[in-house]
């Protein structure tokens, strides 16, 4: 069994409470389906390691590594509501898997669903959210709004808001937002910061445009970064600059 995180006295805190946004694609090796031991374990080791600062902390999964409701809905074999369910359930498999995960490293954690699994998860209600999150533990968000039509980064954006987050963290595979595909091109340019209203303009692909409007309407900035370096989420929180940083200011 993995030994506990070390906490924090909490003194080199740059924000109280975040949300951190996790595809579901992060929980399964590249190429592969399903939740994948040694990833998920890295997972919750890098989110157990930002917890135990001190910072209240909410986390948003994705489902896309269970199913990809949007590429079957296009397919033609499913409509796109029945589709979004089926994703959504998919994101309750992750949840729970992080939250076990968790466990092993001594951290306390709830998994609260926007779809009524009472068996497994308590319902999402936002006061009982902030209770847990006030009482030191990771809450973490499945099910994603509850309702067909809308991504998971719309739910980060939305429950941000909901939680009183003062950051969105989103983690991705790539170490923040470009101006092309580093991937394609490697004279692809990373932007260090970018106002909401660049990101949105360019069509840089941060998050949908629900939520990236959400966030700009609310004053949340978002840090977009590559959860594979270790300790980087800890680093963000500590206030250490990573990554693209979007926000209303640009700075």
């Amino acid at each position: 069994m993995p030994e506990p995180v070390p906490e924090d006295d909490g003194s080199t805190l740059a924000h109280r409470r975040i949300l951190l946004k996790l595809s579901g694609e992060s929980f399964a090796r590249q190429g592969s389906f399903g939740v994948d031991a040694e990833e998920l374990a890295w997972i919750a080791r890098e989110v157990a390691s930002a917890a135990s600062i001190g910072v209240q902390l909410a986390v948003v999964v994705g489902g896309g590594n269970i199913i990809r409701g949007s590429q079957l809905a296009k397919a033609g074999h499913i409509e796109q509501a029945t589709a979004d369910y089926m994703g959504m359930l998919g994101t309750i498999i992750n949840a729970l898997a992080l939250r076990e995960g968790l466990r092993t490293l001594g951290i306390d954690s709830r998994v609260l669903s926007a779809l009524e699994v009472r068996s497994v998860a308590e319902p999402f209600v936002r006061e009982r959210a902030l209770r847990h999150l006030e009482k030191g533990r990771v809450v973490i968000l499945a099910a994603g709004t509850g309702n067909p039509f809308f991504t998971t980064d719309t739910c980060a954006s939305l429950r941000a808001r909901e939680l009183e987050c003062s950051l969105l963290l989103k983690a991705t595979k790539v170490d923040g937002v470009y101006d092309s595909d580093p991937a394609t091109n490697p004279d692809a340019k990373r932007y260090d910061s970018l106002t909401f209203t660049e990101a949105i303009n360019k069509q840089l692909g941060v998050m949908d445009l629900t939520a990236m409007a959400m966030c700009r309407e609310h004053d949340i900035p978002v840090v977009v970064f590559d959860f594979k370096a270790q300790g980087n989420i800890r680093r963000v929180v500590a206030g250490e600059r990573v990554g693209t940083k979007v926000s209303d200011d640009g700075t």
